[in-house]
């Protein structure tokens, strides 16, 4: 039993109450302590460590981690030979992926990637950048940043910079303005090669899978639960989105129906005046935990 334990990576940082809050919805309960960078998870079958999300993918390639989460950036960033088990956005809030891009001030010369040729660059991203620029025949210097990167390019330290972003805003507040997008990320579940051939960690690992991608599904739908008067019924059912179609059983008092349906958290607010208009009544919206469909299923 001990030898199929999944040895997980949790993402310390940015991403570690975000990824905690995850797994709670889930069905993990994961609970950490300053003290540690071992986790506790209510699971036999899974340990965790707490580890950077930029180092991530190095340690999940040589198998010290079976399985943990990071972003697509740090993957390439390393260069790790890892399996990619499914895509996970976290962020209700998040609608687009987060982007690397090469941004430099408002008033440089710099309007395309091949005017960067001898120029120097700050970034985190380092082999990502280098490997990017040399693909392309374009001669650069890239210097790797601690920090406040946006100042660097604002200060004349660099003539430019690669940095993350999700909407531009930060950049341009600083004075930057964006030439080129190098690369769209967002998190990963990831693997490591070896584990996956192991059947009882591969199934372990994409029913893990499985239960986060029901857990972020979930993220932006409700249920809904109303009483509905025979007379109205098929108008009702005809207002109602959902998966498939909606929950429909007779009450106790056979001129009423009880109706239930899961959608989208955004219709509700225009859907239940015009359900009350229609006639429905008693009408009650729960948040889900999970939304798990056929298709999820490796």
């Amino acid at each position: 039993m001990k030898d199929h334990i999944i040895k997980l990576g949790v993402p310390k940082g940015s991403l570690e109450r975000a990824t905690i809050e995850l797994f709670q919805k889930a069905g993990w309960k994961i609970s950490t302590s300053e003290r540690s960078y071992f986790p506790s998870i209510d699971d036999p079958e899974i340990t965790c460590n707490l580890v950077r999300a930029q180092e991530m993918a190095r340690y999940v390639e040589n198998g010290v981690l079976d399985a943990g989460l990071t972003g697509l950036d740090w993957i390439l960033e390393n260069n790790a030979d890892v399996e990619i088990v499914t895509d996970l956005i976290y962020s209700k809030a998040s609608t687009t992926k987060a982007k690397w891009v090469l941004a430099c001030p408002a008033a440089s010369p710099i309007a395309r990637l091949e005017d960067c040729a001898g120029k120097t660059i700050s970034t985190e991203l380092v082999g990502f950048t280098k490997r990017y620029f040399a693909e392309r025949g374009i001669t650069v210097k890239v210097e790797f940043s601690w920090g406040a990167t946006e100042a660097k390019a604002v200060d004349g330290l660099v003539d430019a910079i690669v940095e993350v972003t999700e909407t531009g805003t930060t950049l341009r507040a600083n004075g930057l303005k964006i030439v080129h997008t190098l690369l769209e990320t967002n998190t990963k579940l990831i693997a490591n090669k070896t584990a996956m051939k192991d059947p009882a960690k591969r199934r372990k690992i994409q029913h893990i899978s499985l239960l986060l991608r029901g857990a972020l599904a979930a993220e932006n739908m409700v249920g809904l639960k109303m009483n509905v008067p025979e007379a109205s019924a098929e108008e009702v059912i005809g207002l109602l989105p959902s998966i498939t179609s909606p929950t429909v059983a007779k009450l106790h008092d056979s001129a009423w129906f009880s109706m239930e349906i899961v959608i989208r958290e955004s219709v509700v607010r225009e859907l239940v005046p015009r359900l009350i208009e229609k006639g429905a009544t008693g009408i009650i919206e729960y948040p889900l935990n999970k939304v798990v469909n056929r298709e999820d299923i490796p």
